[in-house]
């Protein structure tokens, strides 16, 4: 009966065990929730997130994209149509101003230039014809009028009648005018001699043509025809050779946007990069700025033309590169972060108005206060306006002259409380910018900025509005 009795009191223990064990996770879960109450009750303080103000060397660039470009790029082309017969240079070739690189069969060339010779030969047969009629007609005229004058003496003596003295003169005048249409004949035959000299000399010309000719002195980058291809050169002259001038001199040709380039200078130091050598630095200088806008989707840029050395020929020509304009520089400066620029305090407006004017920033500064999305004082930003102080100003690459911008800082007291502190920025490398003069307000390195705030429901930072958590 004793065995029988065992199994029964170890399932008690286990019920009790089990009770015992939910008992505890219960109290677990209420005590936690108790010290969460406890701890977040009253946490509706906002907690800061900073950064310091520190000082150090701040570098302004502007960068852009360009294509790298021989400083002279000529084109040869052909102003005859035919087949290419030969082919005397090739990619990369190094040719000499006058140096024969292409020929073009001369044979319906060579034709038209025989045609021509014997069309002036022909002409001036033409002319020692005319000449000869013209003598023909001064004899002819020599003895009319020879004819006319004894007439004119038998008459008198009534030898010959008038009638006779009428032939004669009418031979006479006749004679000279053939004398005229001989003249005239000989003019003309001239006149054919010389337009078929014209026509050898535009048949010798095209056939000239037929022989290509370097230009200048380069090297050929490109060759668009091979042996064997017909050019056609009856609307535009076919372009048959790319030579650059010289590729120990080049130029990049960057493309900047139009809120940068008053800020680039002729004559400023640059430095670019390629994909080709990523571990290596170029540097160049800014040669031209070209006021010629190219407009793309509505973005305006301007061509920048940076003149470089490039002695080993390391650089090709139409190479894309990455360029870095330095604009401006500051050393040991006092500078802020970007995020401190962009803060705006999660706080009611009549509460920024009461920090102002504690601080004294109420008569110089207003607050503009400007609905974003959002609700309550957490979909409002603030903004600082000084009248006649709300930037502009033009940078130069020496002696720069900083935009004068003015910013409104917030600083963090050990306390947890806040201080604005106005001023106006300077140069800025687009992580930290450049205190140029604390307007209101101390500012000194080592101190808390505040970039952004959170609390128990919402959490806020720079440029962006509130969030629910």
């Amino acid at each position: 009966m004793s065995l029988g009795k065992k199994p029964a009191l170890v399932f008690k223990n286990e019920e009790t065990v089990l009770k015992l064990y939910w008992l505890v996770a219960i109290g677990t879960i209420v005590l936690a929730a108790v010290f969460v109450a406890i701890h977040f009750k009253g946490q509706d303080k906002p907690q800061y997130f900073t950064a310091k103000a520190n000082r150090g060397d701040i570098r302004e660039v502007v960068e852009a994209t360009g294509s790298i470009n021989a400083v002279i790029t000529v084109q040869v082309g052909s102003q005859d149509s035919g087949t290419i017969s030969h082919l005397f240079v090739d990619f990369n070739s190094r040719v000499k101003k006058g140096q024969v690189v292409a020929q073009i069969d001369p044979a319906l060339f060579e034709g038209a230039v025989l045609q021509a010779k014997g069309d002036l030969a022909n002409a001036n047969a033409n002319v020692a014809s005319a000449r000869a009629n013209l003598e023909k007609a001064k004899a002819v005229e020599i003895q009319t009028k020879a004819d006319y004058e004894r007439t004119v003496g038998l008459v008198r003596e009534s030898v010959m009648s008038p009638q006779q003295l009428d032939l004669a003169k009418a031979n006479h005048d006749s004679a000279v005018a053939g004398v005229s249409a001989a003249d005239a004949q000989v003019t003309q035959a001239l006149a054919q001699v010389q337009q078929k000299e014209a026509a050898l000399t535009v048949a010798q010309t095209n056939l000239n043509y037929t022989t290509i000719h370097a230009p200048i002195d380069g090297t050929v980058i490109a060759r668009n025809v091979d042996v064997g291809q017909t050019v056609a050169a009856s609307l535009q002259a076919p372009t048959l050779f790319t030579i650059a001038q010289d590729l120990t001199k080049m130029q990049v040709y960057a493309s900047t946007d139009e809120s940068d380039v008053g800020m680039i200078k002729t004559g400023q130091v640059v430095t670019f990069k390629v994909d080709a050598f990523p571990r290596d630095t170029f540097t160049g200088r800014v040669s031209q700025i070209r006021m010629n806008a190219t407009t793309v989707q509505n973005v305006v840029t301007y061509n920048t033309v940076i003149d470089f050395d490039n002695p080993d020929l390391k650089l090709f020509p139409g190479m894309t590169a990455y360029i870095t304009i330095p604009v401006a520089s500051a050393n040991n400066a006092l500078h802020v972060p970007n995020g401190a620029l962009r803060y705006k305090p999660d706080l009611k407006a009549e509460e920024i108005l009461a920090l102002l004017q504690k601080y004294g920033l109420d008569g110089k500064a207003n607050v503009q206060v400007a609905d974003s999305p959002g609700s309550g004082a957490a979909g409002k930003q603030y903004r600082v306006r000084t009248p006649g102080q709300e930037g502009g100003g033009t940078d130069t690459a020496e002696g720069r002259t900083p935009r004068l911008d003015v910013a409104l800082l917030w600083k963090l007291h050990p306390d947890n409380t806040l201080e604005p502190v106005r001023i106006r920025t300077g140069i800025t490398d687009h992580t930290v910018t450049e205190v140029a003069e604390i307007l209101k307000g101390e500012l000194k390195e080592g101190d808390e900025l505040v970039t952004g705030s959170m609390t128990a429901s919402k959490t806020s930072g720079p440029g962006m509005g509130t969030q629910r958590r």
